[in-house]
């Protein structure tokens, strides 16, 4: 007779556990990310309000220019921040990386939110709002790359595409909340009373949330191993140099995928009413709702892709989004209906979803470990800088010049930009295993 002997239930148990600190590990790493991205998005929501604190001399569209340039600004440092934070990450650690980053944010939203007018003192205002701009752009610039990292490398094996897309989530969580703050705040508060001093209670609030995070990212374990930091490669130009085909890629569906982020997301706030005329409040709770739906899309869509792969993933971003902005770009510019203007971006915003879900995973698949944070932070901040953070300045230049649908020609040529480069991703069918 033969008994067959059941597995040890310690196994069960510690599976659980270990799944658990995985959880907390996101969770934990996501929080920081939450309020990185709370407090740099409230600059561009809170904009409409305080752009004539700082530059008082002009009509609307060149005061929303002009702060929209100090936002495009704050996107030059990033790839500063990616190649600091990167080396930081690859070389010193994850965790002490993802820690110092979201120490900087916190200080330079308090300097905004402290920071007197242009009537007090002069053109130092403007320079000197420039400068905290410059300093969240270094954070944010390396918070992506390490946190992508961080993220890719604790999520579960077969179920990286779920895990990882919390980072989107975050993301659009902390855009989320910033935008329901300022939602808020319009009920509570006159327009009057907004655009004197109630703009610089989000600043206030996004420093007060970085100590939350600060302590939940003390308690994080490191994934990288001594090994890894101690290799001769680790977190250096010349170590990602090897791997530059890669970078290459990267550069490209990122330009694409991050442009098309930015127009549907930051500016399209003052899109519906700048150019469209809908009333500030209206145009605030459209992009409320669709944010919130956004949100909720991303781990639809990781999951999704660890069922067709990150490549069938970015083929349909860059495909229906080349075809597709054109028209919903199109029809939103004389929208009257805020229900049609609403599902019409929702639908934009499914399309990104295709590229945002999966977008830092996929990055840090294509490299190794002791490059990985650098390789990830580097290459998604230099073309995130010079497409995405320019989406806002460079389509209301073009509205300014009064050729603004030059601006969804570009959004769509990046998209089949994202496309091409798409084509060339894992091309042999196999993942690439962290």
């Amino acid at each position: 007779m033969t008994i067959s002997t059941p597995a040890p239930e310690f196994d069960a148990s510690a599976e659980v556990i270990d799944k658990k600190k995985r959880i907390f590990a996101i969770v934990g790493a996501s929080s920081g990310n939450l309020v990185e991205w709370f407090d740099f998005y409230v600059y561009s929501f809170c904009s409409l309000y305080f752009a004539a604190t700082f530059f008082p001399h002009g009509n609307t569209t060149t005061q929303l220019l002009q702060t929209a340039g100090v936002f495009a600004a704050g996107f030059l440092m990033r790839p500063i921040g990616g190649w600091l934070f990167g080396y930081i990450a690859d070389k010193h650690g994850r965790k002490n990386s993802m820690m110092i980053s979201v120490c900087m944010m916190c200080f330079g939203s308090l300097v905004i939110a402290c920071l007197p007018g242009y009537a007090t003192i002069g053109y130092w205002a403007p320079v000197l709002l420039l400068l905290a701009r410059l300093f969240q752009g270094l954070s944010v610039g390396g918070e992506y790359g390490t946190s992508a990292t961080y993220m890719s490398e604790v999520a579960i094996a077969g179920r990286r595409g779920f895990y990882a897309s919390f980072q989107y989530v975050t993301l659009i969580g902390g855009q989320l909340l910033a935008l329901l703050v300022v939602v808020g705040l319009q009920q509570i508060l006159t327009d009057g009373e907004l655009k004197a001093w109630g703009w610089r209670i989000p600043f206030a609030m996004g420093a007060i949330l970085a100590i939350v995070a600060l302590y939940l990212r003390r308690s994080l374990n490191e994934t990288s191993d001594k090994k890894t930091r101690e290799h001769k490669d680790a977190g250096s130009l010349a170590g990602l140099w090897k791997h530059r085909r890669a970078f290459i890629m990267v550069l490209g569906f990122t330009a694409g995928g991050s442009l098309c982020f930015y127009t549907f997301t930051t500016y399209m706030q003052k899109y519906l009413v700048n150019t469209a005329g809908m009333d500030t409040r209206t145009a605030s709770a459209i992009m409320t709702l669709a944010l919130f739906v956004f949100m909720l899309m991303q781990p639809i869509i990781g999951a999704l892709s660890d069922k067709i792969g990150r490549r069938n993933s970015m083929l349909l971003f860059g495909g229906l989004a080349t075809f597709l902005t054109m028209p919903i770009l199109y029809t939103l510019k004389d929208v009257t209906s805020p229900y049609l203007a609403f599902a019409l971006i929702i639908g934009a915003l499914l399309i990104v979803s295709f590229y945002t879900a999966i977008s830092g995973l996929l990055k840090a698949e294509m490299f190794p470990a002791q490059v990985r944070a650098l390789g990830v932070g580097l290459s998604y901040a230099v073309a995130n800088a010079i497409f995405g953070g320019s989406a806002e300045f460079v389509a209301l230049s073009f509205k300014s010049w009064g050729i603004e649908n030059v601006f969804f020609w570009y959004v769509s040529g990046m998209a089949l930009l994202a496309f091409i480069v798409s084509l060339m991703l894992h091309s042999k069918g196999k993942e690439i295993q962290l």
